[in-house]
């Protein structure tokens, strides 16, 4: 546990997290690190962050995304994500320990859309 605290896990979901992303077999990922705009301003701090492919990681609990107000944070950051060209994954945490594969699946099928997208991009 200390182990992935010093990565940047801030929470239990975020070790299993950690757990799963290293199943997935996908390049490593950064923990709660700041991703920035061209211009320097912030668009989020996603809870797993893979810069090679613009591809976000965000565990997302009803408790804290849920009320009208976080609600509305967590659209607009997802909007800023968006408008970046960054591909984000929404996951619930108790999905993260229920269906780690299917969650292993969606990363690795994300990871595969940016990849496309990026060196398709011109």
């Amino acid at each position: 546990m200390l182990a992935e605290i010093g990565l940047g896990a801030r929470s239990v979901a975020e070790i299993d997290a950690m757990q799963v992303w290293e199943q997935s077999g996908l390049p490593n990922a950064q923990w709660n690190v700041p991703v920035h705009d061209a211009s320097g301003a912030l668009i989020g701090v996603p809870d797993a962050w893979c810069a090679e492919a613009s591809l976000a990681w965000e565990i997302d609990s009803y408790e804290f995304h849920l009320n009208p107000q976080d609600y509305a944070r967590t659209l607009r950051r997802n909007t800023r994500y968006a408008m970046a060209g960054i591909h984000v994954v929404q996951t619930l945490p108790s999905r993260l320990r229920s269906v780690p594969e299917e969650v292993v699946t969606e990363l690795r099928q994300a990871y595969k859309a940016a990849t496309t997208r990026s060196a398709g991009a011109g």
